[in-house]
C-alpha cells in the first residue's frame, strides 16, 4: 500500500485517522491529505460553540482553509453527516471525533454505542473519511471521574476507529508519523 505525505496527490483510501495532541499540527495535515480529492471535500465540523475562545478558533479554521471546501456542523448525528456528504464520492474531513465525543458525553448519550454506529456507517459511506482526534491518554492521570471517562471514552473511540482505518498518522510538531 503507498504511503500517504502531505502534498501529494495520491488517492485517499476509504478510512484515514489523523491523531495527535493539541496545535500538534492534526487538522492542517487532514486538510492536505484531503484536499486533492477529485470529487470535492467537505468540512464536518463537530464543534459548538460555547464561548468567544471557540468561536475564536473556529475563526481561524476557517480562514485556514480555501474557499472550495464546504462545511457541514455535525455535533452529534456524525454517521449520517458522513454517509450524505460522501453520497456523491466527495471526500470528508471530520475534525474532530474528540469534540464529537466531548458533545455525546453532555448529550448524555452512550459512547459506545454511538461509535459503533459511526463505524456501521463508514461501510455505507461513498467517498473516503478522514478523521482528525485529539490522542488524549498521553499525561498524567485526570483527578476527576468525568474526565477519566473522557479519556478513557476517547482512547477506545481512536483505537476503534483506527482498526478500521486504511491509514492512521500521528502528528507531532507538524511531522506525521505513519502508524498504520
Amino acid at each position: 500500500m503507498a504511503a500517504i505525505t502531505a502534498g501529494t496527490t495520491q488517492p485517499l483510501p476509504p478510512v484515514t485517522l489523523v491523531l495527535g495532541g493539541a496545535r500538534s499540527g492534526k487538522s492542517s495535515f487532514g486538510e492536505r491529505i484531503t484536499v486533492a480529492h477529485p470529487r470535492g471535500c467537505v468540512y464536518v465540523a463537530t464543534a459548538e460553540i460555547g464561548d468567544e475562545e471557540m468561536a475564536e478558533r473556529v475563526r481561524k479554521h476557517q480562514a485556514r482553509r480555501e474557499a472550495h471546501w464546504r462545511t457541514v456542523e455535525a455535533p452529534l448525528e456524525l454517521g449520517p453527516a458522513i454517509v450524505a456528504e460522501t453520497e456523491q464520492g466527495a471526500a470528508v474531513l471530520v475534525d474532530c471525533l474528540t469534540l464529537w465525543l466531548s458533545n455525546l458525553m453532555a448529550a448524555g448519550r452512550d459512547p459506545a454505542k454511538e461509535s459503533e454506529d459511526l463505524v456501521r456507517a463508514l461501510g455505507q459511506a461513498g467517498g473516503p473519511v478522514v478523521f482528525v482526534s485529539n490522542e488524549v491518554g498521553l499525561g498524567i492521570v485526570p483527578d476527576n471521574a468525568l474526565a477519566r471517562a473522557f479519556r478513557d471514552h476517547a482512547g477506545r473511540l481512536n483505537q476503534r476507529v483506527a482498526e478500521v482505518a486504511d491509514n492512521v498518522f500521528f502528528v507531532a510538531a507538524g511531522l506525521p508519523l505513519r502508524l498504520k
